[in-house]
C-alpha cells in the first residue's frame, strides 16, 4: 500500500463517516440508506457484484467476487448503521463532520465499525488493482441494524443462508487488546436489554399537596435498582449465575500475562477507583462474568430552577451481559420475576423486554484461527498474539454459527479507549492503516484453508 493509498482511504472513509446513518432514529432512516448506496457504489465501483437488499428495516449491502476456482469461500460480515451522538455538548467536534486530528479520525462510526469494515474494503481494492484477483471467493455482507440489535438480520440469514454458504465467517467489530498488540478475540459476552416503567397517579401531583399520601415512581424505581446488584456490583437476582461457565485454567494463565495495569485502566476512564465483584479480577470481570448495569433513568423534573411535582411516571433501561452459558431469555425471566416480587404498594411495574443476544465463544485451535494468527504474525513480527475476550456483543455471531455453520474470526482493529458509543468516537490511523495490512495477509492466509 502505497502513502497515496492511504491518504485515498482516509478520504473515503471520511466521506462515509460524514453520512450519518443512526438506525434507531426514525428521521434518520434516508440517511441510513444513503450510507448502504455509498458503500454499495464503492464495492460495485472496486469490481465486486453488490446489491442492496431490502428487510423489514435497514437494508443489506450484498456483494460478490467467486472466480477463485477450488479456493474457500469467505463471508466479511460488518455494518455501517452508527449509534446516536448524546450527549452532544461533550464532542469537540461536530460528529457527522469528520477531521483527523492529532493521529485520530474523529467522528461518529469511526470505529465502530464503518473504519474497520473500510480497512478491509481498502485491502480488497488494492489486491484486485495489483493482482486483479483475489485469493478466495468473498462474500460481503453489510448490514444497517447492528446497533439495534440486528432484529432482522436472522431472518435475512436463514432466507439467504443458501447464498451465504461459506467456509469461514470474518469480523472486524471490536478491540485489540492494546495499541500494538495484535489481538484475536475468542469470545464475546450476550446480552439482555429492558426496561422498567412504574406508573403512578394518572397524573404529575403537587408534592406538597400529595407527598407522603401518594406513591412517588421515581422512589419506587429507586428500590427496584437498589435491589438488582450491590455496591461491588454482584447480582443480586437469585439464578441468576446458575448457568456461569468457569473459564479454562489455560485460557485464565494467558490473561495474566497480558500487559494490563489496572491503575492504568482506571486512569483512563477519569475514575480513582474499580469496584466488583470480589476474587475476580477485572479482565475476568470484563470477559467472563455477567454484568448488570443502569443504561439511562427518567422521571419527573430535571430543568433548570425548581418545580415541586410529585411525578406520575418514571423508568429505567436495564442491560446485563451474559456469559456462557447463560441464556438471555431465561435472564429476563429471572430478572422481571424479581421486579415483579417486589412490594410496592401504590405504583404499577411493568417490565419490557428490548432486545436480547446470545453468546459465542470462538475455537482458538481450529484451522481457520491458526490461519488468521499467522496473518497477524506477518503484520506484526516478533510480537506476541493475544488471545482476549470482549464484553461487548455482536448477536450475529451465533446467527452465522448455527444456521451456516461456519466458523467465525473476530479479528479486531480497533482500541479499547477508542469511545465506541461515545463522545468524540475515534480510529486512529495507525490501527487504520494496520487493519488494512492486516486484512490483505488474511485473505492470503485464508486462500489455504482446506475445503
Amino acid at each position: 500500500m502505497t502513502d497515496n493509498d492511504f491518504q485515498q482511504a482516509q478520504n473515503e472513509l471520511l466521506e462515509w463517516l460524514a453520512i450519518p446513518s443512526i438506525s434507531t432514529l426514525p428521521e434518520r432512516a434516508p440517511d441510513v440508506r444513503r450510507a448502504a448506496e455509498w458503500l454499495h457504489a464503492k464495492l460495485e465501483g472496486v469490481g465486486f457484484h453488490t446489491q442492496i437488499l431490502e428487510t423489514t428495516g435497514h437494508p443489506v449491502v450484498y456483494a460478490e467476487l467467486l472466480n477463485a476456482a477450488g479456493a474457500p469461500t469467505v463471508l466479511l460480515y460488518g455494518h455501517y448503521d452508527v449509534q446516536p451522538v448524546d450527549p452532544i455538548g461533550e464532542w469537540t467536534s461536530d460528529p457527522f463532520t469528520p477531521v483527523v486530528r492529532d493521529g485520530e479520525i474523529i467522528a461518529r462510526g469511526s470505529t465502530d465499525d464503518k473504519g474497520q469494515v473500510y480497512a478491509h474494503v481498502k485491502a480488497l481494492e488494492i489486491m484486485l488493482r495489483d493482482r486483479a484477483a483475489l485469493p478466495v471467493n468473498l462474500k460481503i455482507l453489510i448490514e444497517g441494524e447492528e446497533e439495534i440489535g440486528s432484529p432482522n438480520l436472522e431472518e435475512f440469514v436463514k432466507a439467504q443462508a443458501e447464498r451465504l454458504a461459506c467456509d469461514v465467517v470474518v469480523i472486524s467489530d471490536g478491540s485489540m487488546f492494546a495499541p500494538g498488540v495484535p489481538t484475536l478475540t475468542t469470545g464475546l459476552r450476550g446480552l439482555c436489554y429492558l426496561e422498567v416503567h412504574v406508573q403512578g397517579a394518572s397524573k404529575d401531583l403537587h408534592s406538597g399537596g400529595y407527598g407522603g399520601a401518594v406513591a412517588n415512581p421515581i422512589q419506587a424505581l429507586a428500590q427496584i435498582i437498589q435491589s438488582l446488584r450491590d455496591g461491588n456490583g454482584q447480582i443480586l437476582v437469585s439464578g441468576i449465575y446458575d448457568r456461569v461457565r468457569a473459564v479454562p485454567k489455560v485460557e485464565l494463565e494467558g490473561w495474566r500475562k497480558l500487559p494490563f495495569s489496572e491503575n492504568q485502566f482506571a486512569s483512563s476512564v477519569g475514575v480513582d477507583a474499580l469496584p466488583g465483584e470480589p476474587n475476580y479480577s477485572v479482565l475476568e470481570r470484563l470477559w467472563a462474568r455477567p454484568t448488570l448495569e443502569i443504561n439511562g433513568i427518567w422521571g419527573g423534573f430535571a430543568g433548570e430552577g425548581k418545580k415541586t411535582v410529585l411525578p406520575a411516571k418514571a423508568g429505567a433501561k436495564i442491560s446485563l451481559r451474559l456469559v456462557p452459558d447463560q441464556s438471555p431469555e431465561e435472564i429476563f425471566e429471572l430478572v422481571s420475576a424479581h421486579i415483579m416480587a417486589l412490594e410496592l404498594p401504590g405504583v404499577r411495574v411493568e417490565v419490557v423486554k428490548l432486545g436480547t443476544g446470545p453468546w459465542a465463544l470462538v475455537d482458538a485451535n481450529s484451522p481457520a484461527a491458526k490461519l488468521a494468527l499467522r496473518a497477524l504474525e506477518r503484520a506484526y513480527p516478533g510480537k506476541d498474539v493475544a488471545f482476549v475476550r470482549s464484553g461487548g456483543s455482536i448477536p450475529v455471531v451465533s446467527v452465522f454459527s448455527q444456521i451456516l455453520s461456519a466458523p467465525v474470526l473476530l479479528v479486531d482493529y480497533g482500541l479499547p479507549d477508542d469511545g465506541a458509543h461515545g463522545p468524540d468516537e475515534r480510529f486512529t490511523l495507525e490501527c487504520f492503516k494496520k487493519g488494512i495490512e492486516v486484512s490483505g495477509y488474511l485473505y492470503e492466509e485464508l486462500a489455504s484453508l482446506k475445503v
